[in-house]
């Protein structure tokens, strides 16, 4: 047994069964929030989970120093009227929609909305850019505070994502058919295969193969001043490649023992871990990570580099938070 089991802390409750939201998408009426609109209707029909599409909108501070300043129509009514509209059109692009939908006009900060819903939704969905007032700053600020706090895992949908929207009736919100793998970044720690479990779970719902990505980072740059280097780092590099091949089948035989039947491939990819995630998100229908880990594959989503890798990304990609799952208790230990 891994001794990360004993030692995560914090970690958050998940029980699908208790997630009356379902799949909780933000909207604010952008070009990306359809799109995540979209993805998060299917993601819906394919979980057989209700729909929640919420808006959200914050009341700011105003001091009238005369009664001539006092709007005639109170802010707070004004925002709302927005906040509904917003929904409205909602509810217009999901005309056919066959789940259950439910529509909230929520008051407060976009990522706070979000992170508090979070606790009773099994997925969050929001697109990689907004109008500014919802879903704007989800590459700013919410790209660090929504993904480090959900208490569920979370989709960024970006822009090149193809939603086929085109057709009528129902048909329009069926999953959409793709061979192209669920890819997720691994690298030993409970965290990393909590983000596989729910990988897992992507991959066996679309029916496709799932990669499990080993990212072997390059050594440093003493070759650059120590050329005769070259062939002891180049067998220091085989070795090490070697040696997380062997932990990455042990990741692989565990994680096929909770979802026998699913096709796993191992890959040990030779790279900065965030190139090698941006590169998954070119042929991955969809690219898993959690937040946490023993280095930078997973660990570098809370920084800068998670803006950039989420700005950088071709596909969606899904960012698990620490859950807890009692799937870890037979969890392999890393020897890589």
């Amino acid at each position: 047994m891994n001794n990360d089991v004993q030692t995560q802390t914090g970690s958050i409750p998940f029980n699908s069964a208790d997630r009356n939201l379902g799949v909780l998408v933000g909207y604010d009426g952008s070009e990306h929030a359809q799109l995540a609109l979209f993805y998060a209707a299917r993601a819906a029909q394919r979980r057989n989970t209700v729909l929640t599409v919420v808006t959200a909108f914050a009341i700011p501070a105003m001091v009238h120093t005369a009664m001539i300043g006092v709007p005639d129509i109170p802010e707070e009514q004004l925002k709302r009227q927005v906040a509904e509209s917003s929904l409205e059109e909602a509810r217009e692009l999901l005309t056919g929609y066959p789940g259950e939908v439910i529509y909230r006009a929520e008051q407060g900060d976009a990522s706070g909305v979000l992170v508090d819903l979070s606790a009773s939704a099994e997925l969050v969905v929001v697109g990689a850019r907004g109008r500014g007032g919802f879903l704007g700053r989800i590459l700013g600020s919410v790209a660090t505070a929504l993904p480090s706090h959900a208490k569920c895992p979370t989709v960024v949908v970006p822009r090149e994502y193809q939603s086929e929207i085109s057709g009528e009736g129902a048909e329009r919100f069926d999953p959409v058919a793709s061979d192209a793998p669920v890819v997720v970044g691994v690298e030993g720690s409970s965290f990393s295969r909590v983000a596989a479990l729910h990988a897992a779970r992507a991959a066996a719902d679309r029916g496709v193969a799932l990669r499990m990505v080993m990212a072997l980072p390059p050594l440093d740059g003493a070759l650059m001043w120590y050329p005769e280097l070259a062939p002891r780092e180049d067998r220091v590099a085989e070795r090490r490649k070697a040696s997380l091949a062997k932990a990455l089948e042990a990741e692989v035989t565990w994680l096929t023992g909770h979802y026998p039947g699913l096709e796993v491939i191992p890959s040990v990819e030779e790279g900065d871990p965030v190139t090698v995630l941006h590169q998954a998100t070119k042929t991955a229908q969809l690219t898993v990570v959690g937040t946490h880990g023993r280095n930078s594959l997973v660990s570098a989503l809370i920084g800068s580099v998670a803006r950039g890798a989420l700005i950088r990304a071709e596909g969606p990609v899904m960012i698990v938070p620490r859950l807890e799952d009692a799937r870890l208790q037979n969890q392999p230990h890393f020897t890589g």
